[in-house]
Formats: structure tokens, sequence, C-alpha cells
């Protein structure tokens, strides 16, 4: 495990699935963790209660990434209780799956506003906020990749995350800090386990013959916001068990 004591992560939609395997992870690796949820904050500070009985220091704030006054609230609890600001990964987001002839102006709205929107003004906090040598992560989803029928929202709202990735990489170079994206393929999560046909197709996509586990997810970005991965920046992190080889 990487070493991540005295540094200080934001993790935003941290209360369930990958998410909270990543905040549960960072936070076992040494991090104190500020995790977001929009609802359910009975399962949020469960959460945090649960790292902190494993010995470690966590922070539940209830923050909707769709409002970006929300965004920044989120991030002046973080610096209010644990001082500084070391690593963010972006893993909030809605999936919104609908034909192209079926969306509406709604569904479009909800799924930009917080798998692009909140996420660039989290991005836009930490390029103000984080300390040289930080560490950014946005998560996003091999469907961008591959391309899946229904998916537009959904995908095209997650490849503006990749495309902030590269710039943002490129702006905050200078001072040590990386930005990477990490794509999951199909995971097992509430989602996923509610749907078996997509199970069933996940697995046979895969060339390992199965669906992923969040836990597996969490220590793809645990390495990529160690100390071991200070030379990968800008890229795109396929941790979907080949479901997106073409």
């Amino acid at each position: 495990m990487d070493d991540l004591r005295g540094k200080v992560a934001v993790v935003t939609g941290g209360s369930r699935g990958i998410g909270r395997a990543v905040a549960e992870r960072l936070a076992a690796d040494g991090a104190a963790v500020v995790l977001s949820y929009r609802q359910g904050a009975a399962e949020a500070d469960r959460v945090a209660a649960g790292i902190a009985a494993a010995g470690g220091r966590a922070l539940a704030v209830r923050a909707d990434l769709a409002s970006v006054a929300d965004v920044r609230s989120l991030f002046a609890a973080a610096l209010e209780r644990f001082g500084r600001l070391d690593i963010l990964v972006n893993n909030a987001g809605v999936a919104i799956y609908r034909p192209v002839a079926e969306a509406t102006e709604e569904e479009f709205d909800a799924s930009f506003a917080v798998n692009a929107r909140g996420t660039f003004f989290a991005l836009q906090e930490a390029a103000r906020r984080i300390a040289d040598g930080g560490r950014i992560v946005s998560i996003s989803t091999g469907a961008t990749v591959s391309g899946v029928p229904q998916g537009a929202l959904y995908c095209g709202s997650k490849a503006a995350v990749e495309q902030f990735t590269k710039s943002l990489a490129r702006e905050l170079g200078p001072r040590g800090i990386t930005v990477n994206t990490v794509s999951p393929g199909f995971t097992e999560t509430d989602l996923l386990v509610s749907l078996p046909h997509l199970r069933e197709v996940g697995a046979a996509m895969s060339p390992l013959g199965r669906t992923g586990r969040p836990e597996e997810v969490a220590e793809v970005v645990a390495f990529l916001v160690g100390p071991r991965a200070g030379w990968l920046t800008g890229c795109n992190i396929q941790a979907g068990g080949g479901v997106t080889i073409v």
C-alpha cells in the first residue's frame, strides 16, 4: 500500500459503490478523507464512522454537485476541518440512459449538470486550492470508448470529463500535480446488481470472464494518487477488465 499519511483527500459521491471503496481505501492508506453525498446522510455517516472505527479520519459532507455553491462549500469544509487539500477524486455522477430520439431537455440538463458541470467546478476548486505535488483523478466510463446504445447522455457528459483531464494536466503540471481519468467497465455497483442481464453481458465481454468489484477500481485510483504514480498524468486508465478492447 502507498503511504498517504498527512494527506487530505476529497472524494465526491463517496457514500456508495466505487466512491465508498475509494474513500475507504485512501483512508486505509493514511489519508484524511472528506466524502460528499447528495442524499442518504445515514449511509454516508456510516462510511465515515467505519473509517474512524478503523483508526482513520473522515468527514461526510452533503453536497449536490449540480450546485456550484455546494461544490465550493464542500472544499471549504475540507479545508476548515483538515487544513489542506492534496487529493481530489471526482466520482459523483448520474447515469441516465435514453434513446437520443426520446431524451428530454430535463434529462440532458441533469446528466451534464452533475457529470460535466459539477466535475468541472470541482476541478476548478482543486486547481485553486490543492497543494503542489497533489493528485487529481476523475471517474469516467469505458463506454466512451466502446459506445453503447441509449448512452449518448451518459457517455457524452463523461467524455467531457476526459477532456477536462487532458487540459488540466497541462495547466497544473508545472506544480507537480498529476491529473488522470479512470474509466471502469461493468462494476458491481447497486445499478448493475439490479440489472442481472447486464451483469451477464459484462462478464461475457471481459476476457477475464466476470464483472469488476468497486474495490478493484479503488486499487487503481489508490495507485494514481500515491507517490509511485508521479510520472503518469493526462492519462485515461481503462479499469474495466478488458471490456473496452475493440
